[in-house]
């Protein structure tokens, strides 16, 4: 049965129909895991190295904690795909030669579904890679964050595809931005064509005459791609979604833009939480 709207609210449980299809689809999406990469990339870049120096009564941008561990949130993880993004990109970070200090890792990976959760639980990860279950509305409730909020808290957050999902978008920024430590940086990376015309009639067009109808090939299932068409159509501008970050205390607020087909369809909004907040 495929009938019926997917509401904000149940994006979890519509993940959980497509889950062992999911990885497939994304798959012919040219450019999907390139975009991934990228953000990922300009996350680790704009986080400080534990070697900047503080000035003294005063907040580093690096704040590390006492083990120097880089920690990391993939909020809204999926079947890994951005978790391995971030994977990625910590190797190159922090390979021989590398501009940036090579300081260990942790990853926490936080989705609601748990059928995308088992997914990406099913591949093969490094040991400080670590999955768990929980919606981004409640991420003050996660458990697995307790030794980050302990360490003072995280110095990265990628979020891909999930802000233009959730019920209160400013709730979810508000909550990413109480996670982070001072300095510590958020990468928003999302779809949004709002004001862009010749990107929304590309985006419906890709929608209708191609992903909705690999949705039923590779799961019998359109409905969670209905409502990406959807979804996508009602998001935030990448200046509103800027907006929010700035009402929400973060500086530095930023947006970058994806290349290729997807080129004003796909962008990642990066913004930091001031050193002395």
């Amino acid at each position: 049965m495929d009938a019926g709207q997917v509401t904000r609210t149940e994006v979890p449980e519509a993940f959980d129909e497509v889950a062992d299809r999911y990885d497939l689809m994304v798959g012919m999406s040219p450019g999907y895991h390139a975009q991934l990469r990228a953000s990922a990339d300009a996350l680790l870049d704009a986080i400080p190295d534990a070697a900047t120096p503080s000035t003294p009564g005063v907040a580093s941008a690096s704040t590390a904690s006492a083990d120097a561990l880089l920690r990391l949130l993939d909020l809204g993880c999926g079947s890994g795909a951005s978790t391995r993004a971030i994977v990625e990109s910590v190797r190159r970070h922090t390979a021989p030669g590398a501009r940036t200090t090579a300081r260990p890792a942790s990853v926490l990976a936080v989705d609601g579904s748990a059928g995308m959760l088992d997914a990406a639980r099913s591949k093969a990860w490094p040991s400080w890679v670590a999955f768990a279950q929980g919606r981004a509305e409640d991420l003050a409730d996660q458990p697995e964050l307790a030794d980050a909020r302990v360490a003072g808290g995280l110095d990265g957050v990628l979020a891909a595809y999930l802000v233009r999902n959730v019920p209160d978008r400013d709730a979810v920024i508000a909550a990413i931005r109480d996670e982070l430590r001072p300095g510590g940086v958020v990468a928003l990376h999302d779809y949004s064509v709002r004001g862009r015309p010749v990107s929304t009639a590309l985006w419906t067009a890709m929608c209708w005459g191609i992903i909705i109808p690999l949705g039923w090939v590779t799961s019998r299932r359109t409905r969670l791609y209905r409502y990406l068409w959807r979804s996508v159509l009602d998001m935030d501008s990448t200046a509103q979604l800027e907006d929010r970050l700035r009402r929400a205390g973060f500086v530095d607020v930023t947006t970058l833009h994806a290349s290729g087909w997807q080129r004003g369809i796909v962008h990642t909004v990066l913004g930091r939480r001031p050193v002395d907040a």
